[in-house]
């Protein structure tokens, strides 16, 4: 019996010990140190909700920092998240530019990046491990695509072109500007006449779009905005001065918000190049796989499309932001 008794109390012992190993030795979550461009626009707003939504669901710990379109405080959380030891670090960059002393530091600590939405100009494409985003120029290219198809309408009208540039020297006003610029250039009718930043932003757009008509005009017959926020407040511009957007000046820009459907709706906006902003799920996905050590692609393209007025109303209750 006494035998019996010892063998019994072993056995549970050892049955508790085991069932105690898993949760002292349990696996740490993902930790991602995230540094966002800001809250310029409605793409932005959709983006960091998508990534932070993505995050919970995955049981990933995201450390975020906005970096209120300031190159200098994404620099600084960056460096924030290596001295944290964070197991991935991404972010979208403020500018293309002055990526490679911050990148060296995160190398050298072993962290890898991700870049999201954005693209950097670096001296050894080794400093980041994957890219995951849309092609900006290709969305440049179908906004000079869908106006080029337009001006067949009236093959014997010249277009003044007005530009509403993003943030200077970044991706997408640089990529952006590049691919429309590429698809107009063959055909002389279509001159941008203006072109300056609006920074992305609502308010910015407005501003510079009173200064164009201020200059032009009625000799305003196109504005491509490089986003919808910029667009949207330039057509409160154009109204203030009397005008009918969508009509007398047609508008292009790109995101694919559901302020540029409304406008759409409206009849003040004539066409938006889609940029999806819901990279959440990928991100998290790519990140998984970069720390369990799983080949991941260096470029990582997402899939969009062209919306023109037409088919706004059809499509505007599909839209998710």
């Amino acid at each position: 019996m006494t035998c019996n008794r010892r063998t019994v109390l072993a056995t549970a012992l050892a049955a508790a010990v085991t069932l105690s190993v898993p949760s002292a030795f349990a696996a740490k979550p993902l930790v991602i140190g995230f540094s966002q461009v800001g809250a310029e626009s409605e793409w932005r707003t959709a983006n960091t909700v998508s990534i932070k939504e993505a995050a919970k669901k995955e049981g990933i710990t995201l450390k975020f920092a906005d970096a209120q379109q300031k190159q200098e405080n994404q620099v600084k959380a960056i460096r924030s998240f290596i001295a944290q030891r964070v197991d991935v670090i991404a972010f979208s960059p403020v500018v293309e530019s002055g990526w490679d002393t911050v990148l060296r530091e995160a190398k050298r600590a072993n962290i890898p990046v991700i870049l999201t939405d954005r693209a950097v100009n670096v001296s050894d494409p080794s400093l980041y491990v994957s890219f995951l985003g849309s092609d900006f120029v290709e969305e440049g290219r179908r906004a000079g695509r869908w106006l080029v198809e337009r001006q067949k309408k009236a093959p014997d009208a010249v277009l003044n072109i007005v530009e509403l540039q993003g943030t200077v020297g970044s991706a997408p006003a640089l990529d952006r500007k590049k691919g429309f610029e590429e698809v107009i250039a063959g055909n002389p009718k279509l001159k941008v006449i203006r072109s300056q930043t609006g920074d992305f932003t609502r308010a910015k757009g407005k501003e510079v779009m009173e200064a164009f008509l201020k200059a032009e005009g009625k000799k305003i017959n196109v504005l491509y905005a490089h986003n919808d926020d910029m667009a949207i407040g330039a057509i409160q511009a154009i109204e203030e001065a009397g005008l009918k957007p969508g009509k007398d000046i047609l508008v292009i820009s790109i995101d694919g918000v559901k302020g540029a459907f409304e406008a759409m709706i409206s009849g003040k906006l004539n066409v938006t190049v889609e940029c999806n902003p819901l990279l959440g799920p990928q991100l998290m996905q790519i990140a998984k796989d970069v720390v369990a050590k799983k080949p991941v692609p260096k470029r990582v393209v997402t899939q969009e499309g062209v919306f023109p007025a037409e088919v706004a109303a059809k499509e505007f209750p599909n839209r998710k932001y």
